[in-house]
């Protein structure tokens, strides 16, 4: 080999972890589900994708010559993308997980052996092969390669979850699922239960099959008395799937919206699927459902269930459990709980919002079934912390701040207006948000609903994130006659804030609302 195609082949190298390394992160950001990935591909317009592409036919050229000047252009330019490729600074990180380094070993492993085998049996297309597997959808097929071992290596940490779960028969299970809500409304519950029981719950986003097994083996011990999981669902057969494994003897079902409608289709299968969570309970069981959300109200029917279906709400008259007397202060919020019964209960919080206090009603309700003394529940209640990045506050320099940043529904963030519209204060107030994504159809009336909402609400200036919902959100703002010299659109966070932080004084307050991963742009 000639020290030019040596260099060449060094550089490659760098080249293709580059480009590697970033597919393999967007599939990870996609949930490693190859149509939404492939949909990414299609849809989003990733510039190197394209600029890989336009490397094949060049390589096709340069390959039947291997000119030195060529191959040095040609070196100079893939090293010049693969140093902007690792410059570039993502939200989400890409996870070395076990999966993820299976799946880099299979690609690599692939790549190396075709290029052997090329170099070996048309040396001249060698060239060809190296820039062919630089492209995305190699991702695609070294996950096909795959399958087979990740599906029995799944297979082995489920039975061993569920082993282990036989092993504890006394443990109390509680599963919480919803459009939004859910992990607000296990974070509340987990420290209300913990005034009287050894509780876990899992962690972060774990709210999927693999993220349930995971926490059983990695974290679920013999003094646990409660074991409270939170339940995402992208599919139908989502919930049911890890009701399997937890089998479930408390089931919350906080919320069904517009979440998802790209894989779901319509409200409804939603709700189908969320309710899959009462489906599982046995007879007997405690169902706990909130009567606000319009689209659980019209999905649920008491008499279908074997479980003892309890209803929560604010706006509910008709609901079991009720928030009333809400008051805002300045360092609290106040509000009774008025139960079925007649039981009313007082209770003061630190958070903010209709959202929050709605939360802390279902925890409520399952706090009192299982036995939790109503002063261990005011005690729990005036000490829950804020949950990062769901409506949580941070203040610095006089300003306020209202992180919403992982709400992503349509009701969630009409309840973080009606905050941002009731939070005294002498300062402007101003938006950034994105809007919502993966609702379908529903997506640019939803959005465009939402620019509605931003302009009946009492938000000074406006700042559109990315381009994915611009032209929603701003024909939305101009139906509520919001001035366009208060609409700023930009391409990211990052440009929103080099343009926000000078107009910024004391008193102001500004809400982020939703933050796309890097997969939407």
């Amino acid at each position: 080999m000639s020290v030019g195609l040596y260099i060449f082949s060094i550089v490659w190298l760098i080249y293709l972890w580059a480009t590697m390394r970033y597919s393999v992160q967007m599939f990870q950001q996609n949930s490693y589900r190859t149509e939404r990935y492939n949909r990414w591909l299609r849809s989003t317009g990733e510039w190197h994708s394209y600029m890989n592409m336009l490397v094949i036919p060049a390589s096709a050229t340069f390959a039947f010559t291997c000119h030195t000047v060529a191959l040095v252009v040609f070196g100079v330019w893939m090293m010049i993308i693969a140093i902007a490729e690792f410059s570039i600074k993502y939200k989400l990180k890409l996870v070395y997980t076990m999966r993820v380094k299976r799946l880099i070993a299979a690609r690599l492993i692939f790549s190396f052996a075709l290029v052997a085998l090329t170099h070996i049996y048309f040396e001249r297309y060698t060239l060809v092969a190296m820039m062919l597997l630089t492209l995305d959808y190699w991702t695609v097929i070294a996950n096909a390669i795959n399958r087979p071992m990740e599906r029995a290596i799944t297979r082995w940490y489920y039975n061993d979850a569920r082993r282990k779960l036989r092993s504890m028969p006394n443990l109390i299970v509680i599963g919480i699922t919803g459009s939004f809500g859910k992990t607000s409304t296990k974070h509340f519950l987990y420290r209300i239960l913990s005034e009287k029981y050894n509780v876990l719950m899992t962690p972060g986003n774990f709210n999927t099959t693999l993220g349930v097994v995971r926490t059983i083996r990695e974290h679920l011990q013999p003094q646990h008395e409660v074991f409270i999981v939170e339940m995402g669902a992208k599919q139908s057969g989502d919930i049911k799937e890890i009701c399997d494994l937890v089998q479930p003897h408390i089931g919350i079902v906080t919320s069904v919206g517009e979440m998802h409608l790209e894989t779901f289709g319509s409200v409804e299968c939603v709700a189908r699927t969320k309710f899959e969570l009462l489906d599982a309970l046995p007879q007997g069981a405690l169902g706990v459902v909130n009567l606000d959300s319009e689209a659980v109200r019209a999905y649920l029917d008491k008499s279908r269930y074997g479980a003892n279906v309890v209803t929560y709400g604010i706006g509910s008259e008709d609901a079991d459990y009720r928030a009333t007397n809400i008051a805002y202060g300045q360092i609290e919020t106040s509000f009774d709980v008025v139960s079925a019964s007649g039981e009313d209960v007082g209770y003061a919080t630190h958070l903010l919002g209709r959202g929050n206090i709605l939360n802390i009603v279902a925890g409520v309700v399952v706090a009192e079934q299982l036995g939790v003394a109503p002063q261990m529940r005011r005690r729990a209640i005036r000490q829950l912390e804020q949950v990062t990045h769901r409506l949580s506050v941070r203040r610095g320099g006089g300003i306020t701040t209202l992180d919403d940043a992982y709400n992503s529904n349509p009701e969630g963030a009409r309840m973080a207006l009606e905050v941002l519209s009731q939070f005294a204060t002498d300062g402007r107030r101003y938006i950034v948000t994105p809007g919502f994504v993966e609702m379908g159809a529903r997506q640019y009336d939803n959005n465009r609903a939402f620019g509605r909402d931003i302009a009946a609400s009492k938000v000074d200036e406006a700042y559109v994130v990315n381009e994915v919902n611009r032209e929603a959100i701003t024909s939305g703002l101009q139906d509520g006659d919001f001035d366009d010299s208060r609409v700023h659109c930009v391409a990211s966070f990052k440009e929103a804030m080099m343009e926000l932080q000078p107009k910024l004084r004391a008193g102001d307050v500004v809400l982020y609302e939703n933050d796309l991963p890097d997969s939407f742009k």
